[in-house]
């Protein structure tokens, strides 16, 4: 199953209370009366889209009626549609642009911070970026365990400390690794925290420190972490954390468990903060970046013929790059096996020349030799030939014809 099949599950209750009754509003119309806005009103509302942001999409819906003289009820749902991806912006990319790249994530207790890093770490490894992630969370009892067992399974390095260690030290050295090990992407988990607990502001204020003096120049991504069942509520913790630690994302999860998908639509409106994931499980592959026109798409349940979203990375040319190095890689090939061929040539001239010189060297030798050995056997001969004196006095009987023998 794709992603946006996962997306068009996950926002089933979402559907329910949005766009089945949105749905039900234009069929039930014959034409667009004040009853007709006020229905509408009413579903946006009952769906968490907020009070401003409903009045601001009903308002540009009269608008674009009236300016392209809309008339059928089909007309008028397509254009609701792009009015609601209008609001939520183009979808913005992470900024990876240096390395290492730092992405601090943020969020209270409970909205599942600690598993939305896992899924990033995984979906950055799966798009070829070496990922290290910090666990910098040594507050809560386990949450270093947790974030453990979760790297295992994305399959990225860790760093971490003891339960109750100083998170800034875990953000210094995990900094320093990732400068080492040439690491592309560092991301850092850090303690659940409310808005009015000022120890730890103050921790994420050392943290950002840390950061700064160890990584100047890296580019920096503070992501905060929102439940989509808390619905208008989010909005509250986000507005305080923007002031606090300067947000430049939003992460958006448990849009499978809840009726309340409608409030991605104020929290961009009220925040201006982009929504850069999306997930919709517990799965380590349940987390996505976020495509306006694709979430528009699941929210209505209508086919998305865009696809399932690439991946969103700040500099698009790092992903096409390798494509062009892939495609010069066979011109190189066929020159390494031409190269080869002479090899065997310089093997079939050096054969034969050790073996047919050392066979006349040994030659000459032996016939040198045997040419001596017979003319000291001549010699001997030619000393045997001569006559021998022998003194016959020792014999009782000489024998006749002198004293040669």
């Amino acid at each position: 199953m794709g992603f946006f099949e996962k997306l068009k599950a996950g926002l089933k209750r979402t559907q329910e209370s949005l766009s089945g009754a949105i749905n039900a509003i234009f069929s039930g119309f014959s034409e667009i009366d004040d009853d007709f806005w006020d229905e509408l009103e009413e579903t946006l509302i009952m769906a968490d889209v907020g009070a401003a942001a409903t009045e601001e999409i009903i308002d540009s819906l009269k608008d674009r009626i009236k300016a392209d003289k809309i008339k059928s009820a089909e007309e008028a749902r397509e254009a609701l549609k792009e009015i609601l991806a209008s609001m939520l912006g183009e979808g913005e990319p992470l900024n990876l642009s240096g390395r290492p790249a730092v992405v601090l994530v943020i969020g209270v207790n409970g909205v599942g911070k600690t598993t939305s890093i896992a899924k990033i770490a995984y979906l950055l490894k799966n798009h070829g970026k070496s990922v290290m992630l910090a666990a910098a969370d040594t507050f809560r009892a386990a949450a270093i365990d947790q974030l453990d067992i979760w790297a295992g399974r994305a399959g990225v390095e860790i760093i971490k400390h003891s339960e109750g260690s100083d998170p800034a030290a875990v953000v210094f050295d995990a900094a320093q690794a990732a400068k080492k090990r040439g690491s592309d992407v560092l991301i850092v988990d850090t303690a659940g925290r409310l808005h009015n607990k000022k120890n730890l502001m103050d921790e994420l204020s050392k943290i950002d420190r840390v950061l700064k003096r160890e990584l100047d120049g890296s580019p920096r991504e503070t992501l905060l972490v929102l439940d989509a069942t808390t619905g208008q509520n989010a909005i509250n913790q986000a507005k305080e954390f923007k002031n606090a630690a300067g947000l430049t994302g939003l992460i958006l999860t448990k849009l499978d468990g809840s009726a309340k998908g409608g409030a991605i639509f104020s929290i961009r409106r009220e925040l201006g903060i982009p929504v850069k994931f999306i997930c919709v499980g517990e799965h380590i592959d349940d987390l996505e970046y976020f495509d306006p026109k694709q979430f528009v798409a699941a929210l209505f349940g209508d086919e998305y013929s865009g696809g399932d979203i690439e991946m969103a990375l700040s500099p698009s040319k790092t992903e096409k790059e390798p494509e062009a190095e892939e495609a010069n890689v066979p011109a190189p090939e066929p020159e390494p096996e031409i190269e080869p061929e002479p090899e065997p040539e310089p093997e079939i001239e050096s054969e034969p020349e050790p073996e047919i010189e050392p066979e006349p060297e040994p030659e000459p030798e032996p016939e040198s030799e045997s040419e001596s050995e017979p003319a000291s056997e001549a010699d001997d001969d030619v000393i045997n030939d001569e006559p021998i004196e022998v003194d016959w006095s020792f014999f009782d009987n000489p024998p006749d014809g002198g004293a040669e023998w």
